[in-house]
């Protein structure tokens, strides 16, 4: 398959995941409302906004590889979104303290031309640690978490805040599932291990 990989996202994390795989891309802000519908499931949703964001690139550059993610987060029935600033943060760690946290990443590949497109979506639990205003304000001041759904950053100070994580994949709750998105690489033609030798 020709074309370029582009990573249809304007998150830094998930470039900094992506780079892993050691194949060049290049990234591209999909210009997508990141707004829930009435009643939407949150793996459902993920999954929406992960194909959105693929598709509204790859019809840009069509005989490109887009790779589009979302994620969202639930606990006990609702949805975490990204918070935005300290005191919705405060509000969603309070509400997580010693609760389990599910995190639906989503991921598409789009090949416009080959009108080629596959999905996943990874799920991962986490389980929270009981909290308390002053263990959440130092950490909401530590790490300013306001751009992460569920207030949080796991690649960071975030696992202090945890009891126990499980997950298939764990470069999943960072927001990019890298060992599916190798594998569907691979079956679109662009081997990340090829790519080295």
């Amino acid at each position: 398959m020709s074309g370029r990989l582009i990573l249809a996202s304007s998150s830094r994390y998930r470039a900094t995941l992506l780079t892993r795989l050691g194949l060049p891309f290049r990234t591209e802000a999909p210009g997508v409302a990141e707004a829930a519908l009435p009643d939407e499931a949150p793996d459902a949703l993920a999954l929406r906004l992960a194909r959105a964001k693929a598709e509204a690139v790859a019809a840009r550059f069509p005989d490109d590889l887009v790779l589009g993610s979302d994620q969202a987060a639930e606990c006990a029935g609702r949805v975490l979104g990204k918070p935005g600033d300290a005191g919705r943060c405060r509000e969603q760690l309070l509400a997580s303290s010693g609760r389990v946290v599910v995190f639906h990443t989503a991921v598409v590949l789009r090949h416009a031309v080959t009108s080629m497109t596959m999905a996943h979506v990874d799920r991962t639990t986490v389980q929270f640690r009981e909290l308390d205003l002053p263990a959440i304000d130092a950490y909401i001041q530590l790490e300013r978490p306001f751009d992460c759904a569920g207030g949080f950053r796991a690649e960071g100070l975030g696992v202090a805040l945890f009891d126990a994580i499980e997950s298939s994949d764990p470069t999943a709750l960072i927001g990019l599932p890298l060992i599916w998105v190798a594998n569907a690489l691979r079956r679109a033609g662009l081997d990340p291990l090829a790519a080295h030798s």
